[in-house]
């Protein structure tokens, strides 16, 4: 991707160049950054678009779903004709309308143990915007291994949250869940809830690649939508974590 920006770009994202921790070399950045989202439902929906209205050069979504009628209250890549589409290729025809500059990968398919790191790969930022816990897992152990941050996000009728992991300096995935993984039921989910996290997921993605700000390393951030609150909590890292503690065979730095 040019390490520059055409007329045409500087006026598309005139606003946000105009932002003094972004300017033109943040622009850039932006530009040739590399996110990969696992997940072009409810999270992956917003989490796409601004990121794709941002700038990011490219965007690889990786989805096996096709688009069902329940999902449209809050998957809004997609809409009443893609019904009986596969997600991606929705997915992707709606980001190419929001803005062709951006490159989009459309990847049908499951995320298993066998794929995940060649999934992955390349990519400067993975985001977590799936809806099961066990493919959570795999991601978070690719993320680890291939020293990508790894941006999680989870929703669940009015609440959310979400965290960011760091390879080989936060607490990961598998520090904050550790209970055993059970087949997800049908979550209940009004549209709303997702934008938010989602939104947040794409903020905390633009921060990392253009490095600026705080990250919600070792911190998870739970939003409330009937109370409008947030809430913090401190995390600590897990020194016998199977997947990034002692155990798992890898150096950490314990708190």
């Amino acid at each position: 991707m040019p390490a520059f920006l055409s007329t045409e770009e500087r006026g598309r994202y005139e606003r946000q160049i105009g932002i003094d921790e972004i300017g033109e070399a943040g622009q850039v950045k932006l530009k040739q950054a590399k996110v990969c989202i696992c997940g072009a439902g409810g999270l992956g929906s917003p989490a796409a678009m601004y990121l794709a209205a941002a700038g990011i050069g490219t965007i690889t979504l990786v989805d096996h779903d096709r688009v069902a009628l329940t999902n449209l209250n809050r998957q809004i890549l997609h809409g009443d004709s893609d019904i009986g589409r596969f997600k991606v290729a929705s997915a992707k025809a709606t980001l190419h309308q929001l803005n062709a500059h951006v490159i989009v990968n459309a990847v049908q398919s499951h995320i298993t143990q066998e794929n995940a790191r060649a999934l992955v790969a390349d990519h400067d930022i993975i985001i977590d915007a799936l809806d099961n816990l066990g493919t959570r897992y795999i991601l978070n152990k690719a993320a680890l291994v291939s020293n990508i941050p790894f941006i999680h996000g989870a929703v669940n009728g009015f609440e959310g949250r979400i965290m960011t992991i760091l390879p080989g300096r936060s607490t990961c995935l598998r520090c904050l869940y550790r209970g055993p993984v059970e087949p997800p039921p049908a979550i209940p989910v009004i549209g709303v809830t997702p934008a938010v996290i989602g939104a947040l997921q794409a903020t905390e993605a633009i921060k990392i690649i253009i490095g600026i700000g705080e990250f919600l390393a070792d911190r998870l951030l739970i939003y409330d939508g009937l109370k409008l609150k947030f809430s913090e909590f401190k995390l600590r890292k897990n020194p016998t974590c199977d997947h990034c503690g002692y155990s798992s065979g890898r150096i950490s730095s314990c708190v």
